[in-house]
């Protein structure tokens, strides 16, 4: 009996250790590579204001990864507790481990969809202005593990251009991110490449969101300088994920405070978005399963 009782006092020790362990006094942000760390950092800055309060930890720290599978890791490895990722990382991490993360969110664009677009832009004095014409050219991608910078123009551009990737064009590559590939495009490094956009507003303004909005509002883009030659089907808005093994008072009040940032503070929400959103809806595992088999069928993991 005393043998059974000394058991059972270590194993309550031993849950309460591990509930002490899960009281955060620091929340660990990890922030997807894409653009210059520098913006990143100041984009997310305006979390550290209030989300401490509303969750009760002491601080939030951020984490900006190099590239997309810096954070993937950092999630799988349980020391990041929230992200936003593309649809593509998302599954990256589900088909690693599939109970790490929780997907809880996703962004609702300015019409009401929970999609978006990779779009493939060229220079407009390149003489490159339909699809076409890039046959036989260098194409870039911008991250391995992005969707519309990499997985979907893998998948659904041979329908476009009868035949696949690596037939159709001379070469491809990677930018090194989306801000970079475009940048590298410009620059005539690549003759045209792939990344992310809204497909909502005017191309002149880079639409109201994604990546080449957020290059015209730093004043590092033209957007008369691009040309658009094609656009993929819609892709579902990448997920807000949470680490799994939080405690579920702290995903609760998670979900509520970021659920509630549209309204609260319009100018974080739009910054750490990047662009012109109507707001979040909620979102699980589910939302992704045709990410995942596209990406598990295509590239493995």
């Amino acid at each position: 009996m005393l043998k059974k009782a000394l058991f059972a006092a270590t194993a309550l020790l031993a849950l309460a250790g591990a509930a002490a362990a899960e009281d955060l006094k620091e929340f660990r942000v990890g922030i997807l590579g894409g653009e210059n760390e520098a913006d990143r950092l100041r984009n997310f800055q305006c979390l550290s204001e209030k989300l401490p309060a509303a969750i009760g930890v002491e601080k939030v720290s951020f984490f900006p990864a190099a590239d997309y599978d810096g954070v993937v890791q950092g999630l799988l490895g349980g020391t990041l507790d929230y992200a936003e990722l593309g649809a593509s990382a998302y599954a990256k991490v589900y088909l690693a481990n599939s109970k790490a993360v929780e997907p809880i969110l996703t962004t609702v664009q300015t019409d009401g969809a929970t999609g978006y677009y990779s779009v493939m832009v060229a220079r407009k004095d390149s003489g490159i202005k339909k699809l076409e014409d890039v046959k036989g050219k260098k194409l870039g991608f911008a991250d391995p593990d992005s969707t519309s910078g990499y997985l979907v123009p893998l998948v659904t551009l041979p329908e476009s251009i009868g035949a696949p990737v690596k037939e159709y064009f001379s070469s491809t590559g990677f930018g090194g991110g989306h801000e970079n590939l475009v940048l590298e495009v410009v620059k005539g490094n690549f003759d045209a490449g792939t990344t992310w956009a809204s497909g909502v507003g005017e191309f002149k303004d880079g639409y109201s969101s994604g990546n080449l909005r957020k290059m015209v509002d730093k004043g590092i883009l033209n957007m008369d300088d691009l040309v658009e030659l094609w656009r993929s089907p819609l892709i579902p808005n990448g997920p807000i994920v949470i680490r799994s093994s939080l405690n579920d008072d702290m995903k609760t009040k998670f979900k509520a405070f970021m659920l509630g940032l549209p309204k609260s503070d319009p100018a974080c929400f739009a910054a750490i978005q990047g662009g012109d959103f109507k707001g979040y809806t909620e979102v699980n595992v589910d939302f992704y399963k045709p990410i995942i088999d596209v990406r598990k069928a295509a590239i493995g993991g």
